[in-house]
């Protein structure tokens, strides 16, 4: 699953629509088509085809309309299971499902962001990097640490004029095996 989970993430169009189902819960191919009038009918339910196929969604609903059935569409997957069966199970399937909804999350945000039409990136102080560091486990564990403390030492905080709602995202990649 999780190939075919990154195939649809790494697929514009598919992203998209990814993006949309998981916002939306479950959504009908005209709702896709409504709010992505860029994509064409043909490629919206080719897709939706080829990602049924996949066991990337499901059919929740069909519902008759005028000679026709139309079909209500679903993630196939449960991407809210807990993550204590992730930890005991040890599966790198599920942890990558957690991962994709983790990302697919902050895709969503970039996504509306970047197509409103007042977005201003240096004002707005949005951004990502990467900071590849040789660390040992205590250093990881030390630096995780003190991040959470950052975090948790303002994370209370009450809305007010002059703060803006912002999501801070952390990933920590699994160490690269080097060759030696």
């Amino acid at each position: 699953m999780a190939d075919k989970l990154m195939d649809c993430i790494t697929n514009p169009v598919k992203c998209k629509l990814l993006l949309e189902i998981q916002a939306q819960g479950k959504v009908t191919a005209k709702h896709l088509s409504d709010i992505y009038t860029d994509i064409p009918q043909a490629t919206l339910y080719r897709h939706l085809r080829k990602m049924l196929s996949d066991g990337v969604l499901q059919v929740v609903e069909e519902t008759q309309i005028r000679g026709t059935v139309e079909k209500t569409y679903a993630l196939a997957f449960n991407m809210e299971k807990d993550i204590e069966t992730v930890l005991a199970e040890n599966s790198g399937e599920l942890y990558m499902q957690y991962f994709m909804q983790y990302i697919m999350g902050f895709a969503k945000q970039f996504q509306q962001y970047c197509q409103s039409p007042d977005i201003n990136i240096k004002k707005d102080m949005t951004g990502f990097s990467l900071s590849p560091l040789y660390l040992s486990d205590e250093e990881l564990t030390d630096l995780v640490t003190n991040i959470s403390r950052l975090i948790g030492a303002v994370k209370n905080n009450e809305p007010r004029a002059d703060r803006k709602l912002r999501t801070v995202g952390v990933i920590i990649s699994p160490p690269e095996k080097l060759d030696d």
